[in-house]
């Protein structure tokens, strides 16, 4: 598998699509998300490797204008074919025009949100933990909380039953709870991104339990006949670097992984 999606992407680069999740991947992952910003080989690798590809798309729960200010995406102009999916593609930011396209607030997100302090007291509101509102989605953190396996343990179950209440779905990370719309994933977006650009070779890179679903859309296209190659940033998921082709330290050594792509396509072509 790593072979032939590495080989069509090399070989046909124009014809390939490179999708990439922010947070874990692209940048380091830190206690404060809004102190998050994209490691600093990351933008010169994608600048590097954008205009050789068909389009490089970054997929991420965050919203679009987020992950485009943390990771300094609208200040390079090598970036042209990039593309932002931001909450797991409901919204969208396209590089060439600079436009950000928004749906409108699901139902029931709104009365989760109010619910939401009831349910963190009913659970004994652990110490330290936070919540991040999204706009599209709201994330319950507790990497800074004083026991943070202990306070994500006893969130998950109280969680889990207000996004049943409310038709939500709740997607689980690494010391993350996130609540959002049912039917948005990075899978979904991943295929719907693939298919309009009519590309025939992926490659994928991320870190959470978040892209399993796009590692599972890889898995579908290439039953499809589409090559595609898996990379895992770090390996503190098991669930995604056992599923991994190749599994790198984290986000410096994707970046350095993007880059020495691009040089070998340079060198090429």
């Amino acid at each position: 598998m790593i072979r032939d999606g590495l080989e069509t992407l090399l070989a046909r680069p124009a014809d390939a699509v490179v999708g990439l999740d922010f947070d874990g991947t692209l940048a380091p992952i830190v206690a404060d998300p809004d102190r998050a910003r994209a490691h600093p080989d990351a933008v010169p690798a994608l600048a590097a490797l954008a205009p050789l590809v068909r389009s490089v798309a970054v997929i991420t729960g965050r919203p679009a204008e987020k992950a485009v200010l943390l990771g300094g995406f609208a200040d390079e102009p090598s970036l042209g074919h990039l593309t932002v999916l931001g909450h797991y593609g409901a919204q969208r930011w396209d590089a060439a025009t600079g436009e950000l396209h928004t749906p409108e607030t699901p139902p029931g997100l709104a009365a989760a949100r109010a619910e939401l302090p009831a349910v963190l007291a009913d659970a004994g509101d652990p110490p330290g933990t936070w919540t991040e509102d999204k706009g599209q989605a709201f994330a319950v953190h507790t990497r800074r909380a004083e026991d943070p396996e202990g306070a994500f343990a006893a969130l998950r179950g109280p969680l889990a039953a207000l996004t049943e209440r409310h038709g939500l779905h709740l997607e689980p990370g690494r010391l993350v709870l996130e609540i959002r719309p049912p039917g948005v994933d990075k899978g979904v977006a991943l295929i719907e991104y693939v298919q309009e650009t009519d590309a025939r070779a992926v490659l994928y890179a991320g870190d959470d339990l978040g892209d399993l679903a796009a590692y599972d859309a890889v898995d579908r296209l290439r039953g499809e006949g589409v090559p595609g190659l898996l990379v895992c940033s770090g390996d503190e998921v098991p669930e995604l670097a056992s599923r991994a082709d190749l599994v790198v330290p984290g986000p410096g050594q994707v970046a350095a992984l993007l880059a020495a792509i691009a040089e070998t396509i340079r060198r090429a072509h």
